[in-house]
């Protein structure tokens, strides 16, 4: 079967458009709360001070989830992507017992 011009130029343009949706899906995609199960089972909080150090006494002054190797985004964004999380985004500035700086 052979492809026109125009039915490529309709199939690019519904092609380019579900990426451009399924990246702003990502972008959009809910911030963690931390009243979510698994943030509670890591002690996920949204600001790294407020971290449970009695619980946690491997947090340590600095780390935050910017600065640790799960985090998928941008040191200068205020939310990014996390492999242990999901479609969910953590706060830059969070952090979790699962931090890991490697």
């Amino acid at each position: 079967m052979k492809t026109s011009r125009r039915g490529f130029l309709l199939f690019s343009v519904g092609v380019g458009s579900s990426l451009a949706l399924s990246g702003r899906a990502f972008a959009d995609s809910a911030h963690l709360s931390e009243t979510d199960p698994k943030a509670v089972e890591l002690g996920y909080k949204a600001d790294a001070t407020h971290a449970d150090k009695a619980k946690f006494p491997n947090y340590a002054a600095g780390q935050a989830c910017n600065n640790c190797s799960l985090f998928q985004g941008k040191d200068s964004d205020a939310w990014g992507g996390c492999m242990l999380f999901g479609d969910k985004q953590v706060a830059a500035h969070g952090w979790c017992a699962s931090y890991t700086n490697m």
